[in-house]
């Protein structure tokens, strides 16, 4: 490249010279100059005009021919051209494919720009979701989705769980919506149907629902019987005095189990929010405190700790069973001679209610399973301990339907910290509920 340029101010200074050289006999060296240059400059006009012609009305076809420096220029724009073809030849069959398995899946694929306006969806988003070619393109996505939840949940902008609601042409239809972000703000929305899904989850909660309800009056019957034999057990020889107290022990044991489950049932079918008001939590934690310090029968020492002022508006009965059952699993499984705290205090702009122990402490590999049914940690001691395994599943229940979720901390050594984080908009200013800490 270079060698062309020199080339070319070669070629200049060969005009100008020779255009001094005509205008030398006539003492009019100036106009020959300019003569030269008018020539040099007129040469590269029609070459860019060439060029023009070139790009603008032929610009599948080979360049002009020209030499020296355009001659370069034109095979350099030639080459970049046809690499430049071959990339968008590429990128064509690139997105040729990704639409063609887009159509092929059985899931619905929404494109949205950075406005959450549709720019593109494959043909199952037009069976589930309604979707018309011709005139949703260009639509913001929620005036075509416009449930509620739905809304929220676009802007919110916390895409971690999916949204399960049915669909806006088919209520039958069960969807789990689920966005991801990706390149300048631009959201892909997913949906799947999971109808069938969704009917094993209510078939088997009616299921649990059922059993449990039926396992009731049974247990009822043997619990009655066995406390009366139970109380003429000085009157049965020894060896059957210790059976009735295993099978009362075991009885007692089913029936937590049963009420469990059903208040698990209920948990995941009601939506709840009938009986929500503002809660005392200091008295609260007080009474949670004295069933634990009976649970505990002195092996531990249980205090309350009240550091936020605001009341806890929700359930009374599903808040003191979601706080039963942190501060009973601390005093079941911290060990002898440890420490209990049941915390109300400020968390940012909501608060926490926490329980914290200075015990043995979790294995983090178990911490991401612990809120599912009958999961245990260790399950002989869990077991000797009369726990039915569906303790922090209630608690992680109860948290979702008041807008709250559970964090776990914990360490082996180092004891464990349930923290029930609750928004702003679940509290509510008053002054009858602070108690002394």
């Amino acid at each position: 490249m270079g060698r062309l340029w020199r080339r070319e101010f070669g070629r200049l200074a060969t005009l100008v010279a020779a255009g001094a050289l005509v205008g030398w006999p006539f003492s009019a060296i100036p106009i020959g100059i300019a003569a030269g240059l008018l020539f040099c400059l007129a040469f590269h006009l029609r070459q860019l005009h060439a060029l023009h012609q070139w790009l603008t009305l032929r610009p599948q076809e080979e360049p002009p021919a020209a030499s020296g420096l355009w001659g370069e220029l034109f095979d350099r724009l030639y080459r970049y051209q046809k690499r430049q073809r071959l990339t968008q030849q590429r990128l064509r069959a690139t997105l040729q494919r990704i639409q063609e398995s887009s159509e092929a899946m059985r899931d619905s694929v929404v494109m949205l720009d950075r406005h959450g306006d549709l720019e593109w969806w494959n043909s199952a988003a037009e069976r589930m979701l309604g979707l018309k070619p011709q005139l949703d393109r260009g639509q913001h996505i929620t005036n075509l989705l416009r449930d509620p939840r739905f809304v929220d949940y676009f802007h919110g902008r916390d895409y971690r769980e999916p949204l399960t609601l049915p669909s806006p042409i088919d209520e039958s239809l069960i969807l789990q919506f689920q966005i991801t972000l990706y390149g300048d703000d631009e959201r892909l929305v997913m949906a799947r149907d999971i109808t069938r899904l969704h009917r094993l989850e209510q078939m088997r909660r009616d299921f649990v629902a059922n059993v449990s309800h039926e396992l009731r009056t049974p247990l009822t019957v043997l619990a009655g019987y066995l406390e009366t034999y139970t109380d003429m057990a000085g009157q049965l020889p020894p060896r059957m005095g210790r059976g009735l107290s295993q099978m009362k022990a075991q009885t007692d044991r089913m029936q937590n189990l049963v009420n469990d489950l059903l208040l698990l049932s209920r948990l995941e079918i009601d939506q709840g929010g009938r009986d929500d008001a503002p809660l005392a939590m200091g008295e609260l934690l007080e009474s949670v405190q004295n069933d634990a310090v009976a649970l505990s029968e002195g092996r531990q020492s249980i205090r309350v700790e009240v550091e936020e002022s605001r009341a806890l508006f929700g359930s009374e009965q599903e808040i003191r069973s979601t706080l039963s059952n942190l501060a009973f699993n601390a005093v079941r499984y911290a060990g002898e001679g440890r420490h209990i705290v049941l915390r109300w205090r400020p968390h940012g702009e909501g608060a926490c209610l926490e329980v914290e122990d200075d015990g043995e402490g979790i294995d983090p590999v178990h911490l991401p399973r612990l809120t599912e049914r009958f999961y245990r940690v260790d399950k002989g001691r869990s077991t000797a301990t009369g726990g039915t395994g569906l303790g922090l599943a209630i608690v992680k229940h109860v948290l979702l339907r008041h807008d709250a979720r559970l964090e776990i901390d914990s360490r082996p050594g180092r004891g464990a910290t349930f923290r029930c984080l609750f928004p702003a908009e679940r509290l509510r200013h008053t002054t009858d509920n602070v108690q002394p800490a």
